[in-house]
């Protein structure tokens, strides 16, 4: 079994400045309390091909989780697979759309897949997900927003 949720946030930031956060993974504990750590390779920007690596926290549960980029095209969209062979794992990636006024709006999505006695629990993963989205895109506004004052 998997699903779908998505989220869509506008940010008072340009677009170019949003892509670059969002396409430097290591930012990802700014907005998602579940990220405890996380390591990108090989050095240097992100792009096709970078890895990110990160411990993460789940109903109690810590896992680690491994991502490849798989699209990169700045600034229109950021596109990920996961490598985890965890009980569920997220495909997804990030679009961006530059809006007037030096502002611009992503659209984050994933596809949660379960495995094994994941297939049990992926209902559950992507009813928290879903209900956690609208959060989760004013968290990442709040977090660009931060980082790159006006």
């Amino acid at each position: 079994m998997s699903g779908e949720f998505e989220a869509s946030v506008e940010i008072d930031r340009p677009v170019e400045v949003v892509f670059a956060y969002l396409a430097d993974g290591r930012n990802d504990p700014q907005f998602s309390p579940r990220v405890q750590e996380i390591t990108r390779s090989p050095e240097g920007p992100t792009a096709v091909g970078s890895v990110f690596r990160s411990t993460v926290k789940d109903a109690g549960m810590k896992t680690g989780r491994e991502f490849r980029i798989d699209g990169f095209d700045p600034p229109r969209s950021i596109r990920w697979t996961e490598l985890s062979r965890n009980l569920v794992t997220a495909n997804g990636g990030y679009d961006f759309e530059s809006l007037p006024g030096d502002r611009s709006r992503v659209r984050i999505f994933n596809t949660l897949e379960g495995h094994g006695v994941g297939k049990l629990l992926v209902g559950l993963a992507l009813g928290a997900a879903r209900k956690d989205a609208p959060d989760f895109g004013r968290r990442i506004k709040a977090a660009v927003e931060a980082s790159s004052p006006r």
